[in-house]
């Protein structure tokens, strides 16, 4: 596994991390230097799309002769963005204001090289309706799960499914950071050696 050309996956999520480590044994990671902002009046997942371009630019300028992924997931609430919470009152604040809601979770992925190939790139939006919760049942799990670095204040990979009503998505990795199925065509079609 893993044979083909080198890969860089250009991100400082530990949880696309541990998603690549599925489909490769070896690969590099490069934390591009990236200004998140979103520009005004863009839609969420325009900003994914944007993000995930940026961040796959800069890995390709730091390994011109890898495979480079850039990936990127923004949460919104309708238009209201749900950013990493970064704190336990945030956290419990913003899954009381999803209570009951449907949140769209837009993840983009782009691939760049090896070479100047054209660019690969992918938008999966994942739609997850929240049971209605209490103050309480927020508390109790962001203290189990402390999902302070998790845009919309949950991990579906944990026990943040306890929250839910309803995951609606055409990949089940995509609500963790990273889609797989489309991820590993993509990369096969790179020269990427998957199996």
């Amino acid at each position: 596994m893993g044979h083909g050309p080198a890969v860089l996956l250009a991100s400082q999520s530990p949880y696309r991390r541990e998603l690549l480590g599925r489909l490769l044994d070896t690969f590099e990671c490069f934390t591009p230097d990236a200004d998140e902002s979103p520009l005004p009046a863009e839609p969420p997942e325009q900003l994914a799309q944007r993000l995930a371009r940026l961040k796959a630019g800069a890995g390709a300028a730091n390994a011109p002769g890898a495979v480079v992924i850039g990936s990127d997931q923004v949460a919104a609430l309708g238009t209201q963005l749900l950013g990493k919470p970064g704190s336990v009152d945030r956290a419990v604040s913003q899954l009381l204001q999803c209570s009951g809601q449907v949140v769209a979770f837009h993840t983009a992925v782009c691939v760049l090289g090896p070479g100047s190939g054209d660019q690969l790139e992918h938008l999966d939006t994942t739609r997850v309706r929240f049971r209605n919760l209490s103050e309480a049942d927020a508390r109790r799990y962001v203290e189990a799960d402390q999902p302070l670095d998790c845009a919309g204040s949950f991990k579906a990979e944990r026990r943040g499914v306890i929250l839910l009503e309803s995951i609606d998505s055409r990949d089940p990795t995509a609500i963790q950071g990273l889609p797989l199925i489309w991820l590993a065509d993509a990369l096969r079609q790179r020269g990427v050696q998957i199996i």
